[in-house]
């Protein structure tokens, strides 16, 4: 196994890894949402009279719908809906009358998702000379080959490396450094969970280390539940299937890029 994702892993599993990792996705909520005083009147009053097409209608109006189900999104889109589909709506009632107000509430007003704005946040991170040297513009990257990190967006970093390093993959790019005279690319994820859009950010940080021709050290800096030991897909990947490439934690990434 790679020498740095075996380390990643241990730290993961061995040290405050959650800890660290705030440091670099410090994912603050943005605070509950603001519910609507009158719609959550009338939800209270459709609730309590078990007025189960008024209590649907309402329900709908925010934001959030408390309850994840896949005909949720259809009704929005569809009022009309509503009466033609009974069954449907009693069915979705019942696990309303089950949850009670005060759990409406808290699903309906939750944070919005934090996954949107982790993007942002590695570069951040880097701009904090949390890797020992500040981010420089491309003018001062291609001035000299001292060590340095490439200060642009994705795009902006996937053009670079089409033009000097031979990158043929039309997929953005986190990070752009040369350390030891050695060019590094890579893609920076965070992934929070298993499974669907998770799997495919996992999968584009693959993608991109795969690709060839590129005069470069390719890596992909993944955190999150990738490094939990156990039968779990991405951890099975990892130690099996892309055990021989440089997978690693964007923790253990700056001892890395100083041993190149």
């Amino acid at each position: 196994m790679n020498k740095w994702t075996k380390l990643s892993i241990e730290y993961a599993n061995q040290r405050s890894y959650l800890d660290d990792l705030f440091q670099v996705y410090p994912t603050i909520p943005e605070g509950i949402r603001g519910i609507d005083e009158n719609i959550w009147a009338e939800v209270e009053k459709s609730f309590n009279k078990k007025d189960n097409d008024l209590l649907i209608r309402q329900l709908l109006k925010f934001d959030l719908f408390p309850i994840k189900d896949s005909y949720i999104a259809y009704l929005k889109r569809d009022g009309s809906a509503i009466d033609r589909n009974p069954r449907t709506i009693n069915r979705i009632c019942g696990r309303l009358y089950e949850m009670g107000l005060d759990k409406i509430f808290e699903r309906c007003s939750e944070p919005k998702e934090t996954n949107r704005q982790i993007g942002p946040m590695f570069r951040d991170w880097l701009k904090r000379k949390s890797l020992g040297i500040e981010p420089v513009s491309l003018e001062e990257f291609l001035i000299n080959d001292k060590d340095a990190i490439l200060d642009a967006g994705d795009n902006a970093m996937m053009n670079f490396a089409k033009d000097y390093l031979g990158y043929n993959h039309n997929k953005g790019l986190d990070f752009v450094g040369r350390f030891n005279n050695q060019f590094v690319i890579g893609e920076a994820k965070f992934l929070t969970d298993f499974g669907g859009h998770q799997n495919a950010q996992f999968n584009d940080a693959i993608s991109t280390i795969q690709a060839k021709g590129v005069k470069a050290v390719k890596i992909a800096i993944l955190d999150g539940v990738l490094f939990i030991e156990g039968k779990n897909k991405m951890y099975k990947s990892i130690t099996e299937t892309y055990k021989d490439y440089n997978i690693m934690s964007a923790l253990v990434l700056r001892e890395f890029l100083y041993q190149l």
